[in-house]
Formats: C-alpha cells, structure tokens, sequence
C-alpha cells in the first residue's frame, strides 16, 4: 500500500473508532434508561431519521423516492415481484430469467435483480429492510427472488446517489424491500399462470403465520413459497422465425461505399453451419450433407455474404428453435423470524431464511461455424466427395455443423442462499431527549453450483480426424500414434450419422461450485439532539463492518477444451469499515418567503482492505415555497468498489466469433480469456439532482412531481471487447492492443487467444428526466350515485443521455439511449395504472411501454450515397426499430370478508392485446443465427399471459 494511501486510510480508521467509541458510549444508555422511554405496547417501531429514509411519501423525500405499497403488488399479482418491480420507468437492463437464458458461462441464468438508470445492477445497491444481503453471483448481484415475496409491505426506489447514506453500490440508487415484521395472522396464495399459447405455465403457493406470545412481548413470524416455472421454447412463436439479421453487403468497399456496409435482411439463413455439416472454403464450398450423409449442393440464396445467404432453403436451416424463451425453475424458499421485547424499549430478534433454486434453460445445439478443419482422407467422407477432392488436388477443407445429434447445450444451475441474523433495536433517552438505536450481525452464504450440457471442442476435433487402420476398422488418427487412445471416432456428414458411443465421447457436464459469503456487523443511532430557530435538527450515526468472500472448485478437465462453459475457480476476499453522519437541519419555517426549508447532509467515511481509502458524501435541501409547492434539491459523490469477480476473476474461456479487420471482417472464430484485476480502484460518482413537487389545494387527492438527474461516473471499471481489441490493433494501429491478441494458424484463420482485462478505463453519464402523478378520487365526487373510488398513477422516464466514453483512443463517446437492441434504455419509459375499487369488485387497467429506437446509435442510416464507413460510424441501410405498448389488467372479487378474515379470487391477464415483441435483428458476426429475434430488456416475448388465484388472510 502506497504511503498516502495509507495514510488516508489510517485517517479513516481513526474516524471509525471514534465514532465507535460515541456508539459503545450510547449502547449502555439503551440498556439502563429503559424507565425513561416511551412505552410501546407491540414492540419498538422502527424509526431511522435520515433524512432519505424515513419517508413514506415519494413527494416528502429530499431525494426523489418511488414507493410501491403491498395493495399495489397484490392488486397487480405478479409472477414474482422482481416482474413488477422492474416495470417501473426508472429501472432499465435489468436482469431477469428471460433475459439471462443465452448466459450459459456467467453464471446468472435465472437471476432476477435491478438496474436503475440502466448503469448496470452492480451499481444499484438491493437491500432488505435496509440490510444488505448475500449476493448469488461473483459480481456480488442480489437475487429478488430469494426475499420473502409474501412479507414485503412496501418497496422503496431511492434514485440518484445514495452511497453516503447507504454504502458502496447505490451510485445510481437503491431499491429497499420493507418486510411487515409485525404481521399477525395467517394468509396464503395460491395461483397458476399459462399464456394464450398453452405454454409457460407457472404454479405458485405462498403462505404467512404470525403470532404473538408471552403477553405479545414476543412475536414470530414464518413465510414461505413454492414456485416452478415450465420452460418455453423460442420455436413456438412465428414472430421468431423470420430470418431476420444484419448481414455484411457484398457490394461494399472502400472503393464503392455509397452502399450501406451492413444490410438488415430478412429470409437469411447460415451458409457457414448446417445440419448435416456444410464445406464452408475452397473448390468444394457449398457441398451440405443429409440423412445418411448423402451429399447435395446447398442452395445458395439471392444475396450470399458469409457467414449469411439470403433466401435459399431459409426456412429448413433455422436454428433459433431450441432456446429457452423461459427457463424451467422451480424455487423453494423459507423466511422465519423471532422477536423479543425484553424491555418496554428494546427489541431483540433472531432471523433466518433458506431458499434454494434450480434454473434449467435449454440454449441451442453446440455449433462450429466454418471453424472445423477436416482432412481430405477422411474415412467417413462420402466417396464422391473424396473423389472431387483428389480430382481437385484439396487436401483439407473448412467445415461447419450444427451438431443436431449432440444433446442440446443447456445450463442447469442451482443456488441455495441463506441468511442469518440476529440484532436489535429501541428507544432510550440521553442528552436531555429521545434516540433510537439499531445494531445487527448477520451471515451469508450462497452455494452456487453451474452445469452445462456442452460439446467438448478438443474431443471433437479428434474424433472427426477419423482414418482406417491397417485392419481397415474407422479409428480416430489420435489412436494411431497412440497419443489418445480413449478417442472414439465421429462421423460428421450427414444429420443422422453419429454413433451413440461418439456422442458419449464427446459431450460432457462441465461445472463450477461456488461459495459466496459475506458478514456484516452494523450499529447506528437516531435522534434529535437539540433544536433551532426552525425546529429540531435531527442526527442519524452509525458504523459498519463488513467482509465478502468467494472461494471456487472447478475439477481440471473442466477448465478449458469446451465450446462454452470453461469455468475456472476462482477465490478472494475483501473488507470494508466504515462509518456515516447524516443529518437534516431545519433553515426556515413559517417566514414571509417559505413554509419550510430543510438542510439535508450526509458524510461517510470508507476503508477498503483492497483498495484504501473514500469518502462520499451527499448535500440537499427541500424548500416548501407555499403549501402546494415544493423544490428539492440534491448533489452528491458516490462509489462502486470493485466486486469479487472483477478483482479476482481467475480466468473465463470463451469460444465465440469476431469479425476480423484484416480481411474485410469476415466471421472468424475468436477464443478469448477473461481475467480480474487486483489493482482496480474503486468508480467515483458526481450526482445532481433537481426537481419540484405539487400538491394543489384545490384538487384533493392530486399531486405531481418532476425532476432531474445528472450522474458522472469517472474511472468505471469495464473491459474492451474482443472485437474493439482487433478493430484496435488493426484498424487504429494502436500497438498496445496488439499485445492482448494472439492470431490462429491453419486453413480456419481466427484467434487463438484475445485477452480481456477490467480497468478503470470507462466514464459514464446518464441523464434524464422523472415524471410522476398521483391522483386519488372517490366515484361519489364525479357522479353522485356512484359508489366506490378511482386511483390513478403514471409514471415516467425520458432518458435523455446514457453515455459511454470508452476510453479507447479514437473511439468517442456513444450515448445508447434508444439503441432499442440492446439493454440500453429507450427514450421513454412509461407506466400508468388506473384502479376502480368498489367492494367486492376491483379493477385495474395498466398501460406500459416504450419508445422507438434504433439498432445502434453509431449507424449511419442509408440506401444510397452513404459516406465511408468507419470503425466508430458504420452504415446500415435500415436502423430504426419501433416502440411497444401494452395493457394488462386485473380483476379481484372479495367472496369473504367478515371477522374471520378476508378471501378473494383473482383474475390478471398480461399483455391483454397479445402485442408480438419487435424483430430485432442480430448480426453480422458471432452465433446470431441461433439467438431470438428480439430483445427481452425491453419487449415483451411472451405474449397473452393469463394468472388466475386465489388468496385469504385471517
């Protein structure tokens, strides 16, 4: 550690114990003034008075706060609550199963998490009644699913930056579950799902107990749900068998780029993979192999530029209908609770919750795309063929399958993640007034486990050099030399030709068991310790240990080797002190210019085991001009320190596609090799934000708010991608880039190894604007025989920058919003709820959607007269891409409601107009031929969903 690090950090650790000494000095106080407090009769209410999250009402907070209330999910009713949560304008990209089913090799299929501001999930901070959680993968993401859904009392989305309040983490905000901790009773749902498809079909049950004891100074609490989720296959809707994707025009050059260089096109097919395998180079290009491994001419379509041919026998040479729509998962999950009030004022509980889950999510057949090379001697070569080949004096030739024989690649993950805490809370009075006070240990663990069903490349490659021995019997080459004798021959022409042996050979479950751990120790302190001219000035201090671990196993054979998967273990550890001061200072009240003016300041003092010292902060003001006006006002500095993976990842194989600059991009295949970076520091983050809020006098029930956000984020730990490390190396000549690219030999061409590294290399910026309006209104108001009453809620997002400044040389800053292809956020991000409730009936009618975009924001749209293209500006004869908008409804009906408790069915239909997602096309390079053609951030893939249950409380 450098010496001004270590002095910083020193600063720090001064700092924490001396506001652990204030705190140590405090907590005897909760314990030996207990006469003095105030009696509570169900326990101590929790209280934090921090100015950011003491609020119920979004339009109350300093910093701009979206609550989502318990009658809202309910009336909603859901899947699971990380569905409706991410419905809401703010959150964009977020991680979802449906959105996850292509990430074989991450370990994140199934995961459901948030992302707000689309600025990544790792930098939107997910808690739990204020508490962290453990996360369930290297990067530290917190699974929703694995929070007590049944509990949850409200949801609070914090926006803008929240890091001094809340911790590393929250630079684009926090999303707080609030868990009813006092519920008392017993209620349970019961509710199955099906699409107008007959497909997807869900089935879920939830149950709750809370009681009280001893007197009710004691309470428990037990909740717990079963889910499974039946997979979907993207073969099932026609929306997704159009052969739509952006391919290379073959009438481009450099000497005639008044064409577009890339063209969207729809009908196209691979001409570098088939079935039954193609000869992708050479004399004998274009010979395709069927059943039997009879050879025929593959037909070749109007337009061919490889890897992609436009018409032909498209349709049959689609490979994009095994991949999982939704995954299969089934989902099992326990939350209990034990509470205590051992004083009139002091509260002291035990808490622990266990879920597990199992993702099973089907991907596509393993796939070589032109990237085989196969021997002319080959023993299973069909004779004519062999024929031609000794004709034509080819000795080797490039090769590509869809290996349909192969069993299907398929991820199969499982996680059982548990929570242990145990803590406090209460009242005491010191100082001449009243504090509360909280404090809590808490243990997690994950236990990840990562499968997939995958073709082992090197296996392969032997066993389809097949030759005869000198007793004429097929063997693999590798045999004859007595280098592999294990190795059992494939035959790989034709689509029904694999032996069962072969398959056996060549397949494989490659895994990687994780364990994710963190412990966290917290105690803080609230009150109001004296008073102004203005009123009391309330104080909230705390300090905070906490320490993340990862260790991994991965058995050797299966590091490396496979198409996907090659998982490697990987192991590390940081920790992290800190303490915060927040308070709220009254400026002004009741004076000629202002109903009211608030100070709200925060201040938090971070040591890092691994990367040294920070300090965050935060500065705002809420100004109530009149009664129905409001203005508040926020600026802060915020971190992300860098997570376990980006720190210790231990290297990730991938085997995919690039284009290759040195000759005219053709599709080539790229193995490349992710790696952690031990010296990575910790992103730093400038938030402004602005806004105002009206509540008119005049029209009870209404009230409206508007307001700005600017966030910077400097130093953003990110890598170049492989295709930017090749496009860099050759194009801008930046030898630097070189280094990190090791070029293949032989007929396939290609890349041996791309190396790719995180650094603080990126900057950020997103920008935007959040609209919100309320209006509550009973029936009786509008029409004087009506009964009943009508809310209505819209929300919001006009996404007006979401930049990316690479930092790479010569590639400028590109602004993603609208680039409606990828997670990036569109425009616009709306949603609005209407709710009609008249006892027993309620009924709601939501309206959500997105704006129109494009494909890529650095295209440059165009038929004819296009400009050169270049690295950084492509053209693209069509980049639009249009929005979406759809309706869901719901509909409840109370068939009981007395003394004995409250029961109602339910009826909710998502997507009520069964609106297709738009066709996204993929493309020119990779494996996108096998990939859906939409984009699940952001369209609905889906279609007609209906959920029908039923529920009781009593």
């Amino acid at each position: 550690m450098s010496g001004s690090k270590s002095s910083k950090f020193n600063l720090a650790s001064r700092t924490l114990r001396y506001a652990a000494l204030a705190c140590t000095c405090l907590v005897p106080a909760a314990l030996i003034l207990p006469a003095y407090a105030q009696e509570q009769s169900q326990g101590v209410e929790e209280v934090t008075v921090t100015g950011t999250r003491v609020q119920r009402n979004g339009y109350q907070a300093p910093t701009p706060l979206t609550v989502i209330g318990a009658d809202q999910i309910a009336q909603a009713a859901p899947n699971n609550l990380a569905d409706y949560v991410n419905q809401m304008p703010e959150l964009a990209g977020s991680a979802t199963p449906q959105t996850t089913v292509t990430s074989q090799s991450s370990g994140t299929a199934g995961l459901n998490n948030m992302n707000l501001r689309n600025l990544g999930a790792v930098r939107t901070l997910v808690l739990l009644d204020g508490h962290r959680s453990v996360g369930s993968t290297q990067t530290g993401l917190v699974d929703v699913n694995t929070f007590p859904q049944q509990l949850v009392s409200r949801v609070d989305i914090v926006t803008g930056g929240a890091s001094a309040a809340y911790g590393s983490d929250a630079v684009a905000g926090v999303v707080n579950f609030v868990l009813n901790k006092t519920f008392t009773g017993v209620k349970a749902d019961l509710s199955g799902g099906i699409s107008t498809y007959g497909d997807a079909a869900v089935g879920e049950f939830s149950g709750t107990a809370g009681f009280g004891f001893a007197n009710d100074r004691g309470h428990i609490l037990i909740s717990g749900n079963v889910v499974h989720q039946d997979s979907t296959l993207s073969g099932t809707r026609a929306w997704n068998n159009t052969g739509t994707f952006v391919i290379v025009n073959p009438a481009y050059s450099a000497a005639n780029h008044s064409v577009p260089q890339w063209m969207t096109v729809s009908g196209a097919q691979s001409d570098a993979a088939t079935y039954g395998g193609i000869i992708t180079g050479g004399p004998l290009k274009g010979t395709t192999f069927g059943p039997g491994g009879t050879p025929y001419q593959f037909a070749y379509g109007s337009i061919t530029s490889d890897p992609w041919t436009v018409g032909g026998n498209w349709r049959a040479n689609q490979y994009n209908d095994v991949n999982a729509l939704v995954p299969r998962e089934d989902r099992q999950g326990i939350f209990t609770r034990l509470s205590y009030n051992v004083t009139n004022n002091a509260n002291f509980y035990l808490q622990y919750s266990y879920n597990n889950s199992r993702d099973i999510v089907p991907n596509t057949y393993p796939g070589y795309q032109a990237n085989l090379s196969i021997s002319a001697d080959n023993a299973y070569l069909p004779a004519s063929v062999a024929s031609q080949a000794q004709t034509l004096g080819v000795s080797s030739f490039a090769f590509g399958k869809v290996w349909g024989q192969l069993p299907i690649a398929t991820t199969l993950n499982t996680r059982n993640v548990q929570r242990f805490s145990v803590g406090g809370d209460g009242v005491f009075d010191a100082l001449g007034t009243s504090w509360t006070w909280d404090g809590y240990l808490q243990h997690g663990v994950t236990h990840a486990s990562e499968n997939l069903q995958q073709a082992n490349t090197d296996k392969l490659k032997l066993a389809i050099d097949a030759v005869r021995n000198g007793s004429g019997q097929i063997v693999c080459r590798s045999n004859l030399t007595g280098g592999n004798p294990g190795c059992v021959p494939l035959n790989p022409f034709g689509t029904d030709t694999a032996s069962a042996d072969a398959v056996n050979y060549v397949s494989g479950i490659p895994y990687r068991k994780e364990i994710f751990t963190e412990d966290d120790a917290s105690f803080s302190i609230t009150g109001e310790p004296f008073s102004n001219w203005a009123g009391p000035v309330s104080l909230a201090t705390g300090i905070e240990h906490r320490m993340e671990g990862l260790n991994g196993f991965v058995p050797l054979a299966y590091q490396s080797g496979w198409l996907s998967g090659n998982y490697r273990p990987t192991a590390g550890h940081y920790s992290v002190t800190e303490g915060f001061i927040e308070t709220v200072v009254p400026l002004a009240k009741d004076v000629s210019w202002a109903k009211s003016l608030d100070l709200n300041a925060a201040v938090r003092f971070t040591g890092y085991s691994t990367s040294g010292y920070v300090t965050t902060w935060k500065v705002g003001a809420t100004y109530q001009v009149t009664d129905d006006f409001r203005v508040r006002a926020t600026q802060s500095r915020d971190i992300r320190a860098p997570n376990l993976q980006e720190l210790f990842n231990n290297g990730t194989f991938g085997n995919g596609f690039a284009q290759d600059p040195r000759n005219n991009f053709a599709n080539v295949g790229a193995f490349s090799l992710t790696t952690g970076n031990p010296n990575l520091q910790p992103e730093k983050a400038d938030t402004t934000g602005f806004g105002i809020v009206y509540q008119p006098a005049f029209l009870p029930g209404f009230g409206f708010s508007i307001d700005y956000y600017n966030i910077n984020v400097q130093g953003a730990i990110s890598s170049v991608t492989a295709q930017q490390i090749l496009n860099q190396c050759y194009v801008a000549q930046q030898q630097e880039f070189c280094a990190s690219v090791t070029p293949n030999t032989g007929p396939a061409g290609g890349f041996s190894q791309i190396l790719i590294q995180p650094f603080n290399l990126q900057s950020l910026t997103a920008r935007g604007l959040d609209f919100e309006a309320n209006y509550n209104v009973s029936a009786h108001d509008i029409v004087e025989n009506w009964g009943g009453d009508f809310t209505i809620r819209g929300l919001a997002t006009n996404y007006l920058k979401n930049f990316t400044d690479t930092g790479i040389p010569g590639v400028p800053a590109v602004n993603t919003v609208g680039t409606n292809s990828t997670s990036g956020p569109p425009h616009w991000r709306y949603n609005i709820v209407g709710i009609y409730s008249n006892d027993p009936y309620t009924i709601s009618l939501t309206a959500r959607g997105v704006s129109s975009g494009k494909i890529n924001n650095t295209y440059i749209q165009c038929t004819t007269g296009c400009p050169l293209a270049t690295v950084n500006n492509e053209t693209i004869n069509d980049n639009h891409l249009p929005g979406a908008f759809y309706l869901d409804t719901n509909l409840s009906y109370e068939f009981m409601k007395n003394e004995a408790g409250v029961g109602s069915v339910y009826l909710n239909v998502r997507n009520l107009l069964n609106a297709d997602p738009a066709i996204v096309p993929t493309g020119p390079s990779g494996f996108s031929y096998i990939t859906q053609g939409t984009n699940p951030y952001i369209y609905d893939q889906i279609g007609r969903y209906f959920r029908l249950g039923v529920r009781f409380s009593m």
